[in-house]
């Protein structure tokens, strides 16, 4: 069992990750021209399947850049990333917190955040983050939240925000970390 988990979770951080954004980002049928915010993009695995998505458009990742959530989550290693996928005039980096961000109301088309918002430990943080996706939100926007925790609150939040078509589901066993019991939900709604 311990070996069978290993190899899902072994197979969702090398590849399962990736296949699953790759066909929500499809899905989603952006046309080039968008802004997108990536909240918590730590070394760019959104934020850059995003950006080659965009001919004209510009990918933003905000970060608080702390190793802590993640190892080796730094500005510079998302430059490089970002240069190595030939994306970096498509993208932008802003150190800042989720919970208070620094652009306008309706400044983003498209809003992502992925394993990010439930590193705030305290529940009312999560929440102001989510309010804080919305607010940035221009009308028509969209939000897709990937986490393995919390979907449920997301969802309350974005409803008690206003949001439109909110919904919650399941991302399959190519986004489990070590089995069923670890699942990642996708939280997605509209902007009225």
């Amino acid at each position: 069992m311990l070996v069978a988990g290993g190899a899902v979770f072994a197979h969702t951080t090398l590849r399962g990750k990736f296949a699953v954004w790759d066909a929500e980002l499809d899905r989603l049928g952006l046309k080039g021209d968008e802004r997108v915010l990536d909240l918590g993009c730590g070394r760019g695995l959104v934020l850059l399947k995003a950006a080659a998505r965009l001919s004209s458009g510009k990918a933003t990742g905000i970060d608080l850049w702390s190793t802590k959530d993640q190892s080796g989550n730094s500005q510079d290693a998302t430059w490089a990333n970002a240069r190595a996928e030939g994306v970096a005039d498509r993208v932008d980096l802003v150190t800042g917190d989720m919970r208070d961000l620094p652009f306008d109301d309706g400044a983003f088309d498209l809003v992502v955040s992925s394993l990010a918002i439930h590193n705030i430990p305290q529940e009312e943080g999560r929440a102001e983050a989510v309010r804080e996706a919305f607010r940035v939100l221009r009308p028509g926007g969209l939000l897709r939240i990937a986490d393995f925790r919390n979907a449920r609150q997301y969802a309350e939040v974005l409803t008690e925000c206003g949001a439109a078509d909110v919904e919650v589901y399941d991302l399959g066993w190519r986004f489990w970390y070590g089995g069923p019991h670890a699942r990642t939900s996708m939280v997605a709604c509209r902007r009225p």
